[in-house]
């Protein structure tokens, strides 16, 4: 291997990037080809998998936390993915449903399939685990864990509000790219109602074994929580300093936790 390809493969090892990919005449190597379809054909199936919802329960409530389910207006896939606006509005019978006697609560988290039912699947449960911990030492209410089929992020709001939670933590499927079809996004909103925009949110993404890792994620929500709850707001007036309070404070639970076994 001359020292130019030995640099590139030393490169290529850090990053999931298709770099130093080398060439075949003009065209890449056939490997490398077969890599690409092998990788968009998995972005594709996780867009259209569907989200086993009884089984993420049976999986969620093994932890501890009671769980509804819900829908959103999109009647099946196709009509999800052709209409956004149908994913962010809630079933009238399940609004209906959720509208009932109910605790007043600090915090309604919503596990939704949107983009990639394989990052729900793969990470919810884990996260809750290393969240639950943290909602309990900080004495937090929490609402029943919803889970949610056909659902963009907006319809947290519809649901927060439905529960009269003080806030709402959406946790849903990103859309899927060539090196993360498992990616899940984090997002959290005070004052849950229709309406609110993506400027009114806070976004914790990239949560899954190769990016940001269960424990560190539900250390940033468990921060943002804290300060959405103690200032009135979230969005681009709060900023995320959680990396500041993990630096003074090296020992925070959700390190000293780091070992313990994930469901």
């Amino acid at each position: 291997m001359s020292d130019n390809a030995a640099i590139w493969a030393r490169l290529a090892a850090l990053t999931p990037a298709r770099i130093g990919l080398g060439r075949a005449g003009s065209g890449l190597p056939t490997r490398e080809v077969l890599r690409f379809g092998l990788d968009h054909a998995q972005a594709r199936d996780a867009v259209h998998a569907p989200l086993d919802s009884e089984a993420l329960a049976r999986d969620i409530a093994a932890l501890g936390f009671p769980t509804l389910s819900v829908a959103s207006r999109a009647p099946d896939r196709a009509a999800y993915l052709r209409r956004p606006d149908l994913g962010r509005r809630l079933d009238p019978a399940d609004r209906a449903a959720l509208k009932g006697p109910k605790r007043a609560s600090d915090l309604a988290i919503v596990v939704a399939d949107g983009l990639s039912a394989r990052a729900v699947h793969a990470n919810a449960a884990p996260l809750l685990a290393a969240f639950g911990p943290l909602a309990e030492r900080a004495a937090w209410r929490l609402a029943p864990v919803v889970i949610a089929r056909q659902a963009r992020v907006a319809l947290g709001d519809e649901i927060g509000e439905a529960l009269g939670a003080r806030a709402v933590a959406v946790l849903i499927g990103e859309r899927p790219g060539l090196s993360s079809p498992d990616s899940l996004g984090i997002y959290l909103t005070f004052g849950p109602r229709p309406g609110r925009s993506d400027a009114e949110r806070n976004c914790i993404s990239n949560v899954r074994a190769a990016g940001l890792p269960h424990d560190l994620a539900a250390f940033r929500l468990a921060w943002l929580l804290t300060r959405a709850l103690s200032l009135g707001l979230t969005g681009v007036a709060l900023k995320d300093e959680s990396d500041r309070a993990l630096e003074a404070a090296p020992t925070a639970p959700v390190l000293a936790d780091r070992d313990a076994p994930s469901t």
